[in-house]
């Protein structure tokens, strides 16, 4: 069963994974290359990641997929 999750930078500078709708982060990493290894474990195949950064298709208000 693939479960949903995202990944988004705290103000703190470290990515917190969250379910859908949940108040608190199930977890909480340094980098986010390691929340998205997180979520991956948790059971999310393809995480939804907060852009951190401008691009050329997207601003840091923008979700991507992984």
């Amino acid at each position: 069963m693939n479960k949903k999750y995202f990944v988004e930078k705290r103000g703190a500078g470290e990515y917190a994974v969250l379910k859908p709708n949940a108040k608190r982060a199930s977890a909480l990493a340094a980098t986010q290359a390691e929340a998205i290894r997180l979520a991956k474990q948790f059971g999310s195949e393809h995480p939804d990641i907060e852009r951190v950064r401008h691009t050329s298709v997207g601003k840091p208000d923008k979700w991507r997929g992984q």
